[in-house]
């Protein structure tokens, strides 16, 4: 078995909260929220009141000027430390002139055009994504201290899960680890929805953290014994080899997955089957990974018909921005979803 150091895998995300911001009573709703995960987390009083009034600041914006607002609140922690991450979408017109929108004092008639110089002078980092038309997407992360920097270094990977309608957990997960040279991703949809369903998700992901780098067919195997006696569920493993600029990919089920590149969407293949319960053949494709390529996951809780131009930036957003733009153009409400994207460099 090949050593992975703990560090491989960081960070964990954990307590979610999915909030939507349609009405004024909703902004206290998220700022009790965050505060709350603030505390749990051992900050200190006057930083969780800092992040109490720029979490205020983004629904207060949010309800101002979106539609279809909400916000995901979630810890992102380390061996060491953790951090509160604040994921805002919306439906709202937009903003166009992206760095006016930084600037104080300003007003646009797009989302969060009020009030970004504050949220970003009192996050540890902060940054967004808006096309005209299609909506705003901002992450802002809050840690102990300003000048915080995480232990896992860059991120190039990063993921969002959202229940269906009615639930409070969600029964898609999803894992990544990485080295210098390669990076593995983990998708499990569990079957069905609520605690079941994530039972059989949460189980992939340890056994997935236990050996990484297993070639991705040999990784589904092991994932379809592991998962008998569950609910069982589709899972699919992509092995990211940045030397040779190689993707290995092993799906079983409904998970899609794609190469994003040179203005097109490269899909990768998954066979039909339920891990767990039913898995005829397992096989691995292997894809090119071009220079400046991002790579997605995602259950089927989104819909498979979108494209390169969805409404975030391939070539220079976060991860987790990617992600949240495709949940919301493509995500239906009556399923859990899952979405993973990776940028290799």
């Amino acid at each position: 078995m090949e050593e992975v150091t703990t560090a491989n895998c960081l960070p964990l995300v954990r307590d979610e909260s999915w909030l939507p911001v349609e009405e004024t009573a909703q902004v206290g709703r998220i700022r009790r929220t965050a505060t709350a995960l603030a505390e749990k987390l051992g900050f200190e009083a006057a930083r969780t009141a800092e992040i109490g009034l720029a979490v205020t600041e983004i629904g207060t914006n949010l309800h101002k000027h979106a539609k279809q607002g909400v916000v995901l609140i979630r810890s992102v922690r380390g061996e060491h430390d953790a951090a509160v991450e604040v994921v805002a979408i919306d439906r709202g017109p937009g903003i166009a002139d992206m760095a006016l929108a930084w600037q104080d004092g300003q007003s646009t008639t797009g989302t969060l055009g009020v009030g970004l110089g504050a949220i970003a002078r009192l996050s540890t980092s902060c940054s967004m994504t808006s096309r005209p038309g299609l909506g705003t997407s901002l992450v802002a992360r809050f840690a102990p201290r300003i000048d915080w920097a995480p232990e896992w270094g860059e991120e190039s990977a990063a993921g969002v899960t959202r229940p269906i309608s009615g639930e409070d957990v969600c029964g898609d997960a999803y894992a990544f680890c990485r080295t210098a040279d390669r990076v593995a991703l983990m998708m499990c949809d569990g079957s069905g929805h609520g605690p079941l369903a994530a039972s059989a998700s949460d189980a992939a992901v340890r056994l997935f953290r236990e050996q990484p780098f297993l070639p991705p067919d040999q990784q589904v195997e092991r994932l379809h014994k592991a998962l008998r006696g569950t609910r069982g569920g589709a899972v699919a493993v992509a092995a990211i080899d940045l030397v040779t600029r190689k993707i290995r990919y092993s799906g079983l089920g409904n998970i899609a997955a794609a190469v994003l590149a040179d203005g097109r969407k490269h899909g990768m293949i998954s066979v039909p089957g339920v891990a767990g319960h039913q898995a005829r053949t397992i096989r691995t494709f292997d894809y090119a990974l071009p220079e400046r390529a991002v790579v997605v996951m995602h259950s089927d809780g989104l819909t498979e018909r979108w494209g390169v131009d969805h409404g975030s930036d391939l070539a220079v957003d976060e991860p987790v921005l990617i992600a949240a733009t495709l949940l919301r153009e493509a995500g239906v409400r009556n399923d859990d979803a899952c979405v993973l994207v990776a940028r290799p460099a």
